[in-house]
């Protein structure tokens, strides 16, 4: 039996959390092993405090590291690549990726430390690959091209089969055609700009409204009062001249609840200005929900947002986007964003065109049903080609070469079976 550690924040309410509670579910598909789970903290992020909500022994698994095995086989370690080290025999690299478009000097290094990196989509793995920087030894004086020379594999989130809570008596929304946006508040995800241009677009008609769940750092009441009063200095320009409804959602939610705002019947469309995404969750999760969706093309989220179609005419299938295209520009990053072995400051992002996102929204709100046709295509194939178990027997796939011990197995089996003759 293979020794396996998993270092993760497991119980992070977090994304990275939620990614690592994709993989331990994935490990927990494999009896053949010894799993050990490491929970690491995740910034401010709230912990989840009932590990059995996650599974059934992952508490067993976490207290056998009280006791740990003299050595581990695999260690699988989600987390950003600077944190990432030697800790097994084998060790695999799992994290969100970048949403920039190249990674720090520091990721590079880590990243060669281990023999196998996960990414969570094609946009991380590019970037990973096509970075490169000359560095020079401190010792020698000697210069050399500075690459990721590890093997990179991609595997993205499943769709989450819910059940939606009704949540029409949770919410109060007036207005009848709603757009959604679900955003940590921060610079990369660019809210205020969403606000702004949307209530310049429809600051004359009181039916259509903008519903924004975020928090800032934690859901305690400061956070909340605090991002209600960037929120309020937002739109304090607007004066009474604004009919238009922008609505404030803070807190917890389970995904159930999610999943309800996602499919209420006032809500008609998903919408982000974000400057990138390592995945896109919340877009993604809207996608899967049926929601039009409207975003910049560039970055993880494109992954999820075409698909393969195949033409009447000609036979041929190609990659088809099916939302609604923002156009954008391609700029350095905002010095605020700028993060020490994460973000360098020559890393650059998208810039969404304003114009194009008005004119995106416009469309949608004129033309509702021919996007809602093109949202029901694109939901199928998320629900075809990213279910639990597809993504789950990807990661199998990764861990099987360093877990499975039939092979052992057998090489034992013959051994004796040699002997025996021999005797």
């Amino acid at each position: 039996m293979k020794n396996v550690l998993l270092a993760a924040p497991i119980l992070s309410r977090s994304g990275y959390g939620e990614h690592a509670r994709l993989v331990y579910k994935s490990l927990k598909r494999n009896s053949s092993i010894n799993l050990c789970v490491q929970p690491l903290e995740w910034g401010q992020s709230s912990w989840i405090m009932q590990p059995e909500k996650i599974g059934p022994h992952l508490k067993e698994d976490m207290d056998k590291m009280s006791s740990p095995p003299p050595h581990f086989d695999l260690s699988i370690q989600v987390t950003i690549p600077n944190e990432w080290k030697r800790m097994a025999q084998v060790n695999i690299g799992v994290t969100a990726g970048i949403e920039v478009d190249r990674v720090d000097p520091v990721w590079l290094q880590q990243a060669n430390l281990m023999d196998k990196i996960i990414v969570i989509s094609n946009h991380s793995k590019n970037v990973f690959e096509a970075t490169q920087y000359q560095v020079q030894d401190q010792n020698t004086g000697a210069t050399h091209l500075l690459k990721c020379h590890t093997p990179i594999e991609v595997i993205g989130y499943p769709v989450k089969n819910l059940k939606p809570v009704d949540m029409s008596d949770k919410i109060d929304i007036a207005s009848k055609f709603n757009f959604l946006t679900v955003a940590q508040w921060g610079p990369r995800k660019n809210i205020v700009a969403s606000i702004r241009w949307f209530v310049d677009e429809f600051k004359h008609n009181e039916d259509v409204g903008l519903i924004i769940k975020t928090h800032q750092m934690n859901m305690s009441l400061i956070d909340r009062k605090k991002l209600a009063r960037h929120i309020e200095l937002t739109l304090a320009s607007y004066g009474s001249d604004r009919k238009c409804k922008i609505y404030f959602i803070h807190g917890d939610m389970t995904a159930e609840e999610m999943h309800g705002l996602y499919t209420h019947p006032k809500v008609k469309a998903y919408v982000t200005t974000t400057h990138g995404e390592g995945f896109g969750l919340p877009i993604f999760e809207a996608a899967y929900s049926g929601l039009p969706v409207i975003a910049p093309a560039w970055s993880g989220q494109n992954d999820f947002l075409y698909a393969p179609i195949k033409n009447e005419k000609s036979k041929k299938v190609k990659n088809t986007p099916l939302f609604e295209k923002i156009k954008f520009d391609i700029g350095p990053v905002q010095p605020e964003v700028v993060w020490e072995g994460v973000i360098s400051k020559e890393a650059q992002w998208c810039y969404p065109e304003e114009e194009s996102y008005k004119k995106r929204l416009r469309e949608v709100y004129n033309g509702l049903n021919y996007r809602n046709i093109r949202a029901a295509g694109l939901k199928e194939y998320l629900e075809e080609n990213f279910s639990e178990d597809i993504i789950c027997n990807k990661y199998l796939d990764v861990f099987s070469p360093y877990v499975d011990t039939s092979k052992e197995d057998q090489e034992i089996e013959n051994m004796f079976a040699s002997l025996s003759q021999e005797g």
